[in-house]
């Protein structure tokens, strides 16, 4: 053992706690066994022998413990203490300047912790309002939003405010068009609801009268950010205007997409992913698809344009048609 330790308790190292737990079992250590006695006499693990100096006997782990907590309360104590004369000093300064020009609390973005929390704080959103509610809903896959009773507690939240007389707008992706849960809640609402469906859109997101929205924060969703300021809930309303106005209507009236030149929608939107080069497993994430699906649809278009290699399908993408704008 060698060289002097300076760590604190908390981070004592095996060669310190190997040798106090020797003293303990032994009785005592001698005191010029290791300079390891130094950082356990500094922290009172171990004290010199009053009868016998060439020893150092352990304290009791309790009796160290004891102390060692007695003290950081007391720095605990003399924080809050500080804490106290802090605000005595910033109160009067912070009322003062709470009257003058240019101190307007400005909105932030908060980050909300856990599905429950994030569920509360749409509800309270929600409950305030009787206005309108945007929503953007992706596929979701993750069981915690595909238990039922997220669902029972979504469609009463939902309701509530049809009843108030406000308006629901959700968007979906093409994938969740004949989705017999998705029409079925659509159903039971009773009120100003509508949704529309897009081969491709964002993450999740909620915007409720324009003046606050969710967004998620990571890819489980068991965080998101509530943003109340002005110009980022804006911009996140224009992007939902946009696309609503791209988007084909599933609820409460539904149009077909057409086809064009024997080419489905869905393999439109196939097509304009493969010319940029996405590979299948991409393809099916960006569309909402299981990769089998889109697979079977890539099959079908490539029958469709005759093409025998995924090379010449790309090719026989760019000279046809089907990717021009209509009109």
């Amino acid at each position: 053992m060698t060289g002097a330790h300076t760590h604190g308790v908390a981070e004592l190292c095996a060669e310190g706690q190997g040798l106090y737990v020797h003293a303990l079992r032994e009785g005592h250590v001698p005191a010029g066994d290791s300079e390891g006695t130094r950082c356990l006499v500094g922290l009172g693990l171990l004290h010199p022998d009053v009868e016998d100096p060439r020893w150092l006997r352990p304290v009791a782990p309790g009796s160290v413990l004891h102390r060692l907590l007695r003290k950081s309360a007391e720095r605990i104590a003399d924080e809050r203490r500080l804490e106290d004369r802090l605000e005595a000093v910033f109160e009067p300064l912070m009322r003062i300047a709470g009257h003058g020009p240019g101190t307007e609390r400005v909105p932030t973005v908060e980050v909300l912790s856990g599905l429950d929390r994030i569920g509360s704080a749409i509800t309270q959103a929600m409950a305030a309002s009787s206005g309108e509610v945007l929503t953007i809903q992706p596929h979701i896959t993750h069981t915690s939003y595909t238990a039922p009773e997220f669902h029972a507690e979504a469609l009463a939240r939902d309701q509530a405010l049809l009843d108030r007389g406000g308006r629901l707008r959700t968007l979906y992706q093409h994938t969740l068009r004949h989705a017999p849960s998705v029409l079925a809640r659509h159903e039971r609402l009773r009120g100003d609801v509508a949704a529309r469906t897009l081969d491709e859109i964002p993450d999740r997101l909620i915007v409720v009268d324009r003046t606050v929205a969710f967004l998620p924060a990571n890819e489980d969703r068991t965080l998101a950010l509530e943003v109340r300021h002005p110009s980022l809930v804006a911009f996140c309303a224009t992007v939902f205007d946009r696309l609503w106005h791209l988007a084909t209507p599933m609820f409460p009236d539904t149009v077909e997409r057409p086809s064009l030149n024997g080419v489905s929608p869905r393999q439109r939107a196939i097509a304009s992913l493969l010319v940029e080069g996405h590979t299948d497993a991409v393809i099916a994430d960006r569309l909402g698809l299981n990769i089998r699906t889109a697979r079977v649809h890539i099959a079908k278009l490539a029958a469709t344009l005759g093409s025998e290699s995924r090379a010449q399908l790309g090719y026989l993408i760019g000279q046809s048609a089907i990717l021009d704008p209509p009109g």
